[in-house]
């Protein structure tokens, strides 16, 4: 009977495993898509409307996913006590929970917000571009990786299972 036990949290652990994984894969792929969406949003508002950056921040904030409405929000706020643009861009971009490669394509991008319309635009359209590009190259891996993790996951599961009994 405790081998059964042992068995079936074993066998718990493995979906907890990957449920932790997928949900924090959920995580990302919401904040990048909130913030690709943000970007764009962005720009038009520079190019069209020239809403000052503080409160274009918080407008970009509202309607978004926890995490890219708390970096929206944070640094707009930064902005208001009176920091650089450039100074708080680049520390709530290291917050955001993206991979490694979607934060360096974002962090150059306080500094050109803070320059001219045209600098300031071009740089987004930049930054959403390569942001876009990353998020296919990952979706088309993301099938046959998550195939991969849930069979390690509930093979590995598995093995200690029949170790067990």
């Amino acid at each position: 009977m405790l081998k059964l036990l042992g068995s079936a949290c074993i066998l718990a652990g493995g979906f907890l495993v990957q449920g932790a994984r997928l949900s924090e894969r959920r995580r990302q792929w919401d904040t990048l898509s909130d913030v690709l969406t943000a970007l764009r949003r962005m720009g038009e508002e520079i190019r069209l409307a020239r809403t000052p950056m503080p409160l274009l921040l918080e407008y970009l904030a509202k309607d978004r996913c926890p995490d890219a409405a708390a970096f929206f929000s944070e640094t707009a706020e930064c902005l208001r006590r009176g920091e650089s643009l450039e100074e708080s861009w680049r520390r709530e971009v290291s917050r955001l929970p993206l991979p490694p490669e979607d934060v360096r394509t974002l962090e150059p991008l306080g500094a050109a917000l803070g320059g001219d319309e045209e600098e300031a635009c071009k740089a987004i359209s930049l930054a959403a571009y390569e942001l876009a590009k990353h998020a296919e190259e990952r979706a088309a891996e993301r099938k046959g990786e998550d195939r991969r993790a849930a069979a390690l996951c509930f093979s590995a599961a598995a093995l200690l299972v029949i170790l067990l009994i």
